[in-house]
């Protein structure tokens, strides 16, 4: 699933001062089971995953008889207001779910714990760099995404264009969303949404560009290569083979995409398991590796991690849960269960074989030149002005150029603060 709404962002900004607030006072969550058994409680926000997430447990439980796991599952619209209302009361999960634009603001806070037991090898760079904070690991890797280009074979074979080849690059896809585009019949190329993750956190490092400075510190929208990434998408909407901003808000790049009006559209690993169970798309669609820029087709990376928190009444045992819900064995569980991608190395094939009439492999693929999902100890300062600026910029109502440079200044003056 994608992992950031512009919903969660207003949230998380309000919320992140009341965080830095409660800091070192959060409490334990954990208690004392019969028998004197410890008692954990488990935070995620995903109810597609709580099958498996219960498997996982029960494993723990027969490996740790004196340990009993109890999972809570918190819609992702109300998870992080949650959370931080329950840190400040003292009753915060002792093992939950984190994300990226998160894990530097709880880290940096003294809410989570660091996971020195868990063995960073068996993780890919770009997931165990998200996690890391100030040299140490404070999430251990769950599961991760990567984008690929979804397409309309359909819609391929009746402009008689051959379906995206390994080593494709922007050339080759503008091309292709142009012989696509019919606008008699409605139909659309391409989407150029405004969206970050599925869409041009790709395109600016593929261009050789950046949104953040590795050390969070510098922001790279005034980079001329960050430029380019950014064009690629507006370009479309001016040249007529995407929809509007104002068309893609009345109906969803996916709604039309799922309903054979758009013939490519940026996407997660996510979306393998809702194309292939709708009837509208589980025969009619497939998934390409993305389109290389002038310096590759990377993708952006992004997956959950599961951390302990530092207030436990039982934190030896939340972060060996930690550790375990993340490792080889929970890995193989969550493949198997086909709704996520597992992050631990060596366990992902069964998961790119549950669903064979897709082209799973290039998301896995794409690990290999990933790069890590931008993020700050204060994510939602900066990505809300990102968004702000930026729809200006894909409503054509501002020059790229001008838009870049405006989000430029009002980025780093929201990373100054924070640095202080």
């Amino acid at each position: 699933m994608r992992r950031t709404t512009h919903r969660f962002r207003i949230a998380a900004a309000v919320a992140a001062t009341a965080l830095a607030a409660v800091g070192l006072s959060a409490c334990a969550s954990g208690s004392g089971g019969d028998g004197g058994n410890v008692t954990l409680q488990y935070g995620i926000w995903d109810p597609v995953q709580q099958p498996a997430m219960e498997k996982i447990i029960a494993a723990f439980e027969k490996k740790n008889p004196d340990i009993d796991v109890k999972i809570q599952v918190t819609p992702f619209a109300q998870y992080w207001t949650k959370l931080q209302t329950a840190a400040t009361g003292g009753s915060a999960p002792d093992v939950f779910w984190m994300n990226g634009p998160n894990i530097k603001l709880y880290a940096s806070n003294g809410m989570l714990a660091p996971l020195d037991d868990v063995d960073a090898a068996n993780y890919s760079k770009g997931l165990v760099d998200i996690y890391t904070y100030d040299g140490k690991l404070y999430g251990a890797p769950k599961d991760f995404d990567t984008i690929g280009v979804w397409y309309n074979k359909k819609l391929f074979d009746a402009a008689g264009v051959a379906y995206p080849k390994a080593g494709w690059t922007w050339d080759d896809y503008l091309a292709d969303a142009k012989a696509l585009t019919n606008k008699s019949a409605g139909v659309w190329g391409s989407a150029a949404a405004l969206n970050d993750q599925q869409n041009y956190y790709n395109t600016i490092p593929q261009a050789g560009g950046y949104v953040i400075s590795k050390d969070g510190k510098t922001s790279g929208y005034d980079d001329p290569a960050s430029l380019k990434g950014i064009e690629f998408w507006t370009n479309q909407i001016k040249d007529g083979v995407s929809p509007t901003q104002q068309q893609m808000t009345d109906t969803s790049p996916e709604d039309a995409f799922v309903s054979g009006k758009i013939a490519m559209y940026w996407s997660g690993s996510w979306s393998a398991n809702k194309f292939g169970q709708d009837a509208a798309t589980k025969d009619l669609v497939n998934v390409a590796a993305l389109p290389a820029g002038p310096e590759g087709n990377q993708s952006v990376v992004h997956g959950l991690a599961n951390v302990a928190n530092a207030k436990s009444a039982h934190l030896d045992a939340a972060k060996k849960f930690a550790e375990f819900a993340s490792g080889k064995e929970a890995a193989d569980i969550q493949a198997e269960a086909g709704a996520v991608i597992p992050a631990y190395n060596g366990t992902q094939q069964t998961w790119v074989d549950s669903m064979p009439k897709f082209d799973l492999k290039i998301f896995t693929d794409g690990l290999k030149t990933a790069v890590p999902y931008p993020a700050s100890k204060n994510t939602a300062a900066w990505t809300t002005i990102q968004d702000q600026t930026l729809s200006q910029v894909w409503a054509l109502s501002v020059s790229p150029e001008d838009g870049l440079k405006t989000l430029a200044t009002k980025m780093q003056a929201a990373l100054d603060k924070e640095n202080k």
